[in-house]
Parts: C-alpha cells; structure tokens; sequence
C-alpha cells in the first residue's frame, strides 16, 4: 500500500509540474491512444502498480489541462493544493458521510464548513445546508425544498402523495436561466416546458417589471452570474415583488454567489440574501476539486422536509447533525472536508482575493481584446467576457484554431444570437503571465485566420 501510494504521490506531481509546458488540450494522438484501454475485461487479477502506470501513461495526457491556467472554458476552477492534498486524506478516510455517528469528523467538518460558507457568502446565518455534486443537483435540492414548503402552505404533502391531483405550481424563469435549472425541474416533476419566462434585457438579466401575475404556489428563480455574459438579475425589486405576492425565491448562483466575498463585488447580490434559497458551485470558484454542489435553504424545515430519511438500521441522530438528512443522497463521500480545507488556508481575506483576482484577469482580456480586432459583446461585471471576431463563420474559426494552438482553451457560445468566444477566467492558478501568452496565442490565430 505504501509504495502503490507514494507511486500515485510521484505521477501526480509530475502531472501538476507539467501544465505549464503541455498544450491544454490533449493532442489527438493521445485521444486516440485511450484505445488502449479498451480491451477485454482480465479473468485474472492483475498486478495493483501496472494498473497505476497504465492509468497514468494512457489516462494523463488525454485529459483537459483545466488544473492549470490557462483553461478559460466551462467557468471551471482549479484544484488548490491544498484541497487536492485534502481530498487524497478523505479518500483515504474512506468514510461514508451520510450519518453522524458513521463519521463524526466529517460530519463536523461539514458543519463548520456550512457555517464559514454562510459567513463568507452572506447569507443568513440560521439557514440549513447540503453538500452534492454540483450546481445542477444543488438548484435540485433547493428547489425540492421549495416544491414542499410552496405545497404544504397549499395543504399538500408532495412527498408522500406525489404531484397527481396536486394544486399546480407556477415556475418563473428568466429567458436566460441556466439549462441545469430546467434539468432540475424536470427531476422534480414541475416540467421544463411549464415554466413562465420572463424577458431579459441586453446582457441577461431579468427585467423585474415584467415578472408575471401570481396566485396560488408559485416559485420564482432568479440567477446570479449568467453563464455567458456574468450579470446578475435585480434580486431587490424581484425578491420584493415575488414575497409580496407568497411566493418563494430562488438564486441559481453556481458561480455568482461568490462575488458576495469579494467587497468590491458583493454589490452586485443586493437583495439576494432575502431569498428563500440558493445554490452554488465550490469546484467553480472556491477551487477544490469535483464534486462541490452547495445548496442553502433559509427554512432548515422544508430542506429536511424534502430531504430526510429514516429507517430502522439508521441510527437517531442523538443531537447530532445527520447529513443525509439534508441531501438526496445517503451514502456519499465527504465532500465537505474540501470546502472545510479550502476556507481553512484561505481565510476571508483569500477568498476575496481569489475572486478579486480572477476578475481583473477578466478585465484585462476585454480590455486588451479590441486591439486584436475583437468585438467585446458584454459588460465585464465579473469574471465573464464575450468576444466575437467578425461573423459568425469566423468567429467558429478563430475558436476552434485557439483550441487546436494549445496556448489556451476557450469556449464557443452564441449570445442573444450571434456567435462568440467565451472566456471565463475562473482558476487559482492563473497568473499575469498566463493572460499574456494566452493573449498572444490569440493574435497569432487572428494572424493566421486573416492571411
């Protein structure tokens, strides 16, 4: 066990040491070597380090160097050191982080990592928390919280009765909402086509003068940090308006929500801590590694209302907090001792910093973009920038030859229709110099696209 480790230590450091120099996207040489994984399943065991070798020698030069920093694709975020050591730890832990009294060290750290995650994001201290995979199955979480207070003040028990004969639900979308959003509510049985969208304006956010008439359950979702362009909806009036009329409110900030760390971004949620319940990333930007989902729900009884389980193997929670009792899932690995890591050596202040900085790399692409002949289609609140280079044929071009280059990887979008490069400056390890060969990368695919 000790040398299978200490081989496994060795692979990956020389893996991490090598991203600077390796284009980020794996060459199609090693994309067609992964054929050698496939073959017949062995009728007999095999020795544990030739299985790590070949992992290592097929495995890591097809991945994506999103580690690194120069992957501007997905707003993905990097794995800091430390939560990459931390989770090699809760792998080795091996614990099932479903119940207290299975792990009571990562049901602790859980805990606490819940509370600093309130404290840093501003949100009420009072609310309940859920560690899950990712932003999808956080807005499903929340939303599932939502699906049961909304019909309980109806008279209506949807986990034990389902939603046949139900009082419907009204579900307000912005036009822009995220697509895990309609993913989730097509979990949830509320639908993907039964949503009432409300318009947006020019860089996405939802026009809170055009939020719809509301009678009987109702659930509204506002968004904080649209994928393409950044923006966050007016969640003051929006928030204002929806309680007013008895309806609950939702912020999709898979990446947005933590501007709230940042001072000179937290401007851009007010009125989102008046909401009913939020979700958000901590593989985007708080930098640990896959899965980090967080869902928050203000009334900690309609999260355990949707969520609890029991059984009589399950032992009671004794005062303690049981976590399955807040997520879909029962047994899961500790993902909180990641987010616990992470905020742990960061800190308030590196938090802040984190976000702070990955903005003004942003800011320093669109503003140096123009000078290439680019066109920036947004206003850069935060760490989104849009760029088109001409028409639309064009613009395809001039992204698929930056990801062919190696230099960086950005991705291809289409804004309010037109076509676009999208960069989302996300990573820790993203450095002055990284925007600049990136930069460069960038005006040598131009060169070559208009020779």
């Amino acid at each position: 066990m000790n040398e299978l480790l200490a081989d496994a230590f060795r692979r990956s450091a020389r893996y991490l040491e090598q991203l600077p120099q390796r284009p980020v996207a794996p060459t199609p040489e090693a994309v067609a070597a992964l054929s050698a994984l496939d073959a017949p399943l062995p009728a007999e065991p095999q020795p544990p380090g030739e299985t790590l070798r070949l992992l290592d020698a097929v495995g890591s030069p097809a991945t994506m160097a999103s580690a690194g920093g120069r992957f501007f694709g997905f707003v993905t975020g990097g794995a800091l050191p430390v939560t990459v050591a931390s989770h090699w730890l809760a792998t080795a832990w091996d614990q099932n982080a479903a119940l207290h009294a299975a792990s009571p060290a990562t049901a602790a750290l859980e805990r606490v990592a819940l509370g600093w995650l309130l404290d840093v994001l501003g949100l009420p201290a009072t609310a309940a928390g859920a560690f899950v995979t990712g932003a999808t199955m956080a807005n499903f979480t929340a939303l599932a919280a939502a699906r049961h207070a909304v019909l309980q003040r109806a008279g209506w028990n949807v986990e034990a009765d389902g939603l046949i004969g139900a009082p419907p639900v009204t579900v307000v979308i912005g036009d822009e909402a995220h697509p895990t959003l309609l993913k989730s509510l097509g979990m949830l049985g509320l639908g993907r086509n039964r949503v009432t969208r409300v318009p947006v304006d020019a860089q996405g956010r939802m026009r809170a003068d055009a939020l719809p008439a509301l009678d009987g359950p109702a659930i509204v979702c506002t968004q904080a940090g649209n994928v393409n362009t950044g923006a966050f909806d007016p969640f003051a009036p929006v928030v204002q308006a929806a309680h007013a009329r008895g309806a609950w409110v939702h912020v999709d900030g898979a990446f947005g929500l933590w501007a709230a760390a940042s001072p000179a971004y937290a401007g851009l949620l007010a009125g989102a801590s008046a909401a009913d319940s939020w979700a958000t990333d901590a593989h985007k930007w708080l930098n640990v590694p896959y899965d980090g989902g967080v869902a928050f729900v203000r009334d900690a009884a309609a999260l355990m209302g949707a969520m609890a389980i029991s059984a009589d193997y399950l032992p009671t929670h004794g005062g303690f907090r049981n976590p399955s009792d807040f997520t879909p899932e029962l047994s899961r690995r500790a993902r909180g001792v990641d987010v616990w890591a992470a905020l742990r050596t960061l800190g308030r202040e590196g938090v802040a910093e984190l976000v702070e900085r990955c903005c003004r790399h942003a800011a320093r692409f669109a503003r140096e973009l123009p000078a290439l002949g680019a066109t920036v289609l947004n206003d850069v609140v935060l760490n989104q920038v849009l760029a088109a280079f001409g028409d639309a044929d064009t613009t395809r071009r001039v992204v698929a030859r930056v990801q062919q280059e190696g230099t960086c990887w950005c991705g291809p979008t289409v804004w309010q229709g037109r076509a676009a490069m999208r960069i989302s400056v996300s990573s820790w390890a993203t450095t002055d110099d990284d925007v600049t060969r990136s930069l460069d990368a960038l005006r040598r695919c131009l060169a070559h696209e208009r020779a």
